[in-house]
C-alpha cells in the first residue's frame, strides 16, 4: 500500500522536469558566450544529420557577434547559394526585389551590431570576450586616438594665445597712441582771463607809486 501512494510522487516529478527557458538576450557576457558556442555546435551537428538522413542539400552559415564566420555545407557553401540565386531569380520581380531588401536590412543589421560592439569595447565595456590580440589592437586604437586628440588640443590652444596676444599688443598700441595725442599744458598769459597757467610760470606784478605806469608793466617770471 505504501508503494502505491509513492508512485504518483514519482510519475508527477517525472512529467515536471526542466523549466523551458526564456527566449530573450542572455545579458551576462560570460553566460552568453558560453550558450552561442553550445547552440552553434548542436546546429551544426543537425545540419550535418539533417543532410546525411534526408540526403539534403544544406548549407549553414554563422556569424557570431564578433564578426566571426562558422559555415557547414555538404557540397559547397557558395554552390548552395548559387543554387538559392537562381531559384529566387525565377520568381516574380516582387519576390526579387523584397529578396534584395531582405539581404540588404540583414547587412545593415549585421553593421550596426558591429558597430555597436566596437562601441562597446572602447567603453570599456563587454571585454571578456575579446582575446590577447584584439585586446592589444583596442589598446593601440585608443592610443592613436588618444594622440590625435592632444595634438588637436594643443594646437586651439596655440591659436588661442596667439589670438590674445594680438589683442594684448593692440590695446597697448591704442594706449600709446592716446598718449601721444594727449593735449599738453600751456603757459599763463596774464592778458587771458583765465585762472589756469602753466606749472613752471608764476606771474608777478611789479607795483610802483606811479599811477601812470602802464599793464605792460607785469612780467612773468620763470621759476627754476
Amino acid at each position: 500500500m505504501e508503494f502505491a501512494n509513492q508512485a504518483p510522487e514519482s510519475s508527477t516529478q517525472k512529467k515536471l522536469g526542466r523549466g523551458k527557458i526564456e527566449i530573450k538576450r542572455i545579458e551576462n557576457t560570460t553566460n552568453r558566450q558560453v550558450t552561442f558556442c553550445k547552440r552553434r555546435n548542436g546546429l551544426l551537428k543537425k545540419a550535418y544529420e539533417l543532410s546525411v538522413l534526408c540526403d539534403a542539400e544544406v548549407a549553414l552559415i554563422v556569424f557570431s557577434t564578433r564578426g566571426r564566420l562558422y559555415e557547414y555545407a555538404n557540397n559547397s557553401v557558395r554552390a548552395t547559394i548559387d543554387r538559392y540565386k537562381k531559384a529566387c531569380a525565377d520568381s516574380t520581380d516582387g519576390g526579387s526585389v523584397s529578396e534584395a531588401n531582405t539581404q540588404e536590412a540583414s547587412k545593415l543589421r549585421r553593421q550596426i551590431r558591429e558597430i555597436q560592439n566596437s562601441n562597446r569595447h572602447i567603453l570599456g565595456e563587454s571585454l571578456s570576450t575579446l582575446k590577447v590580440k584584439e585586446l592589444k589592437n583596442l589598446e593601440g586604437r585608443l592610443e592613436k586616438g588618444i594622440s590625435r586628440i592632444r595634438s588637436k588640443k594643443e594646437t586651439e590652444l596655440q591659436h588661442h594665445n596667439n589670438f590674445l596676444r594680438a589683442k594684448i599688443a593692440e590695446s597697448e598700441r591704442e594706449q600709446q597712441q592716446q598718449q601721444t595725442h594727449m593735449i599738453p599744458g600751456t603757459s599763463y598769459d596774464p592778458s587771458m582771463p583765465s585762472n589756469s597757467y602753466d606749472r613752471n610760470f608764476f606771474p608777478v606784478i611789479l607795483e610802483s607809486n606811479n599811477n601812470h605806469y602802464p599793464r605792460q608793466g607785469q612780467t612773468a617770471l620763470q621759476l627754476v
